[in-house]
């Protein structure tokens, strides 16, 4: 395996198999502990879910917000969970992530999150959730093969107000796209009484919205009345 091997992240591929939760929970250096898990793109719409892994920023705000020191970055760019002798469990990293990856592990009195499998990438191998992946929604490998067999265009470039962050981690999306915008408002809850969450595709799902990923219920029920 060559050293240029990144990983993509396609949000818009995860059918929720729970397969990479499990696998990664097998890593060696994870302690029996999944570091990723599955978010509902918008419960309320509808069952597609999305895998969170940590996208190691250029810059982590994690590890510039710690009091300890504890977070590290190695020589590859991967950012590694909290160093235990140096861990205060003070969850600053956990407020601070833009991402909202890291979490308190509290039986540990730790910080853990995704370290992109550092044993095994370091090694050679392929992240423990990117071997078991049956969809593609993560992947591991070159960006040659990214750019030739997928419709989606790979970014690593994310714009939050005036603040642009980069990763290690490439997010899948529509080709138009060179960054990604995220508007943190968009993944509030809605704060008209009475109105239908259902009724529109959720701002903060980029992927979702502008690939059409999610149609409007009551227009889909209204197109299938029709045809009948």
């Amino acid at each position: 395996m060559t050293n240029d091997y990144e990983f993509f992240l396609d949000p818009s591929r995860c059918i929720g198999c729970q397969a990479c939760v499990q696998a990664c929970g097998e890593c060696e250096t994870h302690r029996g502990v999944p570091m990723i898990h599955l978010d509902y793109v918008d419960r309320a719409a509808g069952v597609q879910t999305a895998p969170v892994v940590c996208l190691h920023c250029e810059d982590p705000t994690c590890a510039r917000v710690c009091p300890a020191d504890a977070i590290k970055q190695d020589d590859r760019g991967v950012v590694l969970s909290a160093a235990k002798p140096r861990c205060v469990a003070c969850s600053n990293c956990v407020l601070a992530c833009p991402f909202g990856v890291p979490k308190m592990q509290t039986r540990f009195e730790l910080m853990m999150k995704c370290d992109l499998c550092y044993d095994r990438t370091s090694a050679g191998k392929k992240p423990m959730c990117a071997t078991v992946c049956p969809s593609g929604a993560l992947f591991f490998g070159s960006r040659q093969y990214v750019e030739k067999y997928r419709r989606e265009k790979p970014v690593n470039e994310f714009q939050f107000g005036r603040q642009t962050v980069r990763t290690k981690v490439n997010v899948m999306t529509v080709p138009e796209n060179d960054a990604l915008s995220i508007d943190i408002a968009g993944f509030l809850p809605l704060e008209t009484p009475g109105e239908d969450r259902s009724s529109s595709a959720r701002a903060g799902a980029p992927d979702a919205a502008d690939a059409a990923v999610w149609k409007d219920i009551s227009l889909r029920c209204e197109e299938e009345t029709a045809s009948l």
